[in-house]
């Protein structure tokens, strides 16, 4: 059953080809068989998940069930989730159960969608590898010695080696994106303002976006069609209508322009990343798009904006973890300084204090002005050449990351090697634009994710792309032989 997509277990259960009740524990076993070596998971849901499929079942017997009830997912621990643990990967979190589920998770429960469980992830979000979790790293499950990306590594490892069918991700700087490609995967990062990020803990409110990341574009469309809308609860939640994402999958890619920057294929790309790349695009062209030259002149720019911009609001979002209003309490303060200053370093990572610092600098008096407000002119430019970049084209494509994953360790000790990996990505993050990787090859037996940008609101466009791409080609079907 951990062989079909979410479209095959719908189908599936349907037609009472098997429970959901059978489904859920079918994956809660390969949970328990295969994730000591992967570490996917932070918290694992038996009870719940076996009690929600149930009820599914029950639904469906009754003829109330909707196209994906009883169909099980895992979901990102950035997540706010009603009675379970909620841990944002941070040792400052590790004990909270919040009250509440977040805006993503209702709409998924409400879907009939079964919460396998909770998925590891970069402290707060804040990573490029999956390597700063207080629960330790995740492995890739194409090769267990590299890294699968982050900061939704968990979530992208889980579906990687089918312990779960689909997982949420949430993409700052290419979350979701740059571990679906380290790992074979189809992630979609939304529109900036697409899905709620009511009760998604915040890292950078400006560039926070939660997205599906699925095996194949109709299995993202599907899960799309759930998590998209407008929420009163989030004033960034943009209220704009909602279309069916799954009903132009199959439309032509007759007369479709393709925007090719140069920017994107040129020193700091891997020279068999780029191959694949330019294979991919030949079988885009093969069903009928035309290829366009672009350029976006300010795209170096991204990264050091990113790294300004997104601090800054880290330090303002995560000061709530005081050891007084949220978080972790260090034991037996000596005043409110001491608790104050001992739980949030006991309670943060490196990583997490590395990004408190810079943000808390950057927005400090006689620093605002030349840091951040110069950034976000920066971020500004980078919004207009994606905006006439739009005038030529239809969709940006282009490599997803730099390289195949990376050595467990092998970055750690150089934070901007690390930050240079979602060099591809952070400028879609900056201007508010959705953006997509998709499965494209293989590169030294590791996968290749393909990268699509669309303009705002264009998603149905990007997964039209994707699935017709998916139609012709076999990479998406294929997983790791380990967990076969």
């Amino acid at each position: 059953m951990h062989h079909k997509t979410l479209a095959e277990l719908a189908t599936g259960l349907a037609a009472k080809e098997f429970s959901s009740v059978e489904l859920t524990r079918h994956f809660l076993n390969r949970i328990r068989q295969h994730d000591g070596l992967l570490n996917s998971f932070i918290t694992v849901c038996d009870g719940q998940a076996l009690a929600q499929a149930a009820a599914a079942d029950a639904a469906r017997a009754a003829g109330k069930a909707g196209l994906l009830t009883g169909v099980p997912m895992a979901q990102k621990d950035i997540f706010c989730t009603e009675g379970v643990k909620t841990t944002c990967a941070s040792k400052m979190l590790d004990s909270f159960i919040s009250p509440y589920n977040a805006a993503v998770i209702e709409r998924s429960l409400s879907a009939g969608l079964v919460m396998l469980g909770k998925t590891n992830m970069d402290e707060f979000a804040m990573g490029s590898s999956n390597e700063t979790s207080f629960y330790g790293p995740v492995k890739n499950p194409w090769d267990t010695t590299k890294v699968p990306g982050g900061s939704s590594g968990g979530s992208a490892a889980a579906v990687a080696a089918r312990l779960a069918p689909a997982a949420t991700g949430t993409d700052t700087g290419g979350s979701i994106r740059q571990p679906a490609a380290l790992c074979n995967l189809t992630g979609l990062k939304p529109t900036y303002g697409r899905v709620s990020r009511w009760g998604m803990i915040a890292f950078a409110s400006s560039l926070d976006q939660a997205g599906p990341m699925t095996q194949t574009a109709e299995d993202a469309a599907l899960l799309m069609n759930v998590m998209a809308g407008h929420d009163s609860r989030d004033s960034t939640c943009i209220n704009h209508p909602v279309p069916d994402y799954t009903a132009n999958l199959n439309d032509s890619l007759q007369g479709l322009r393709i925007g090719l920057p140069k920017q994107y294929f040129g020193e700091g790309l891997d020279a068999g990343v780029a191959t694949v790349i330019e294979q991919a695009i030949a079988e885009l062209k093969k069903l009928g798009a035309t290829v366009v030259d672009i350029d976006l002149p300010t795209s170096d720019l991204a990264v050091p904006a990113y790294y300004v911009i997104a601090p800054a609001e880290c330090s303002s979002n995560l000061s709530r973890f005081d050891g007084v209003r949220f978080g972790h309490r260090c034991d037996n303060p000596a005043d409110l300084t001491d608790l104050y200053k001992r739980s949030r370093a006991e309670g943060f990572g490196a990583e997490v204090k590395r990004r408190i610092m810079v943000g808390t600098y950057a927005l400090s008096a006689g620093y605002y002005d030349a840091y951040y407000v110069q950034a976000q002119k920066v971020r500004r430019l980078i919004k207009n050449d994606f905006a006439r970049a739009f005038e030529q084209c239809d969709v940006i494509a282009g490599p997803t990351s730099p390289s195949v994953a990376f050595g467990l360790g092998e970055k750690q000790s150089d934070p901007i090697a690390m930050y240079l990996s979602d060099i591809y990505t952070i400028a879609t993050n900056l201007a508010g634009l959705p953006g997509m990787s998709l499965p494209a090859g293989f590169e030294k037996n590791l996968p290749v994710g393909l990268q699509l940008v669309g303009n705002y609101w264009s998603e149905a466009k990007l997964l039209n792309v994707a699935h017709r791409y998916q139609q012709v080609t076999d990479w998406h079907r294929r997983m790791p032989a380990t967990f076969e």
